[in-house]
């Protein structure tokens, strides 16, 4: 006897715009945490965090800027709708970075404690944007398109990328906080490697 498959429902632009909302709330809170002690992660953030450090500019600020290369290429490989949604969340992430301190002080936050609720926050964040094809952009776009034109591996250019930041961060923030970093980097790969799975669920991505 065959079996019905089971039907698909696309996400509203409502459900889109919700999850939107909540995951850069989220993932704004986690970068906070991170800022407050100074700790770094990987991609396109990653870079933000270092200029932000060295710079006048705010995480937020930078974060923005330096995602505005990439759009071109997510219109040309991933399609308008993915594009829009990620421009809307990199510029919430952005602005919401910079606003949260407006509301809430961090001053006296242990960095083991800021490395795993940070990363905690940053994890759940990402999913919710996957899970409505947004994403953060960045090198993430840019890792797509080279594997799409170029056959080169999404994991070893985002792991090159994630070396290189590390590398260049031994000269701006100190040991202890790099490894605390390096730590929060595996807890959030572990959140998006347990809970992000193609096929689990029933909903159009």
């Amino acid at each position: 006897m065959a079996v019905a498959a089971p039907q698909i429902h696309r996400h509203t632009w409502l459900e889109d715009a919700q999850a939107i909302f909540a995951g850069t709330v989220m993932i704004a809170l986690g970068i906070n945490f991170y800022t407050q002690v100074g700790l770094l992660t990987g991609g396109t953030a990653g870079i933000a965090f270092l200029f932000s450090y060295i710079s006048a500019f705010s995480f937020g600020q930078i974060f923005f800027v330096i995602n505005l290369p990439f759009y071109w290429l997510a219109i040309r490989r991933i399609g308008w709708d993915f594009t829009l949604k990620t421009f809307l969340a990199v510029f919430l992430v952005s602005a919401f970075s910079d606003i949260t301190p407006m509301f809430l002080q961090l001053e006296n936050i242990h960095p083991f404690y800021a490395t795993i609720v940070g990363s905690f926050l940053v994890g759940i964040g990402f999913l919710m944007l996957f899970r409505h094809n947004a994403s953060l952009g960045g090198l993430n776009i840019m890792a797509r398109y080279l594997f799409q034109t170029r056959g080169i591996p999404v994991g070893k250019f985002m792991m090159t990328v994630d070396c290189i930041v590390v590398f260049l961060s031994i000269f701006i923030v100190d040991l202890q906080l790099i490894a605390m970093s390096i730590f929060g980097a595996v807890i959030l790969n572990f959140i998006l490697v347990m809970n992000h799975k193609p096929g689990r669920y029933a909903v159009s991505l």
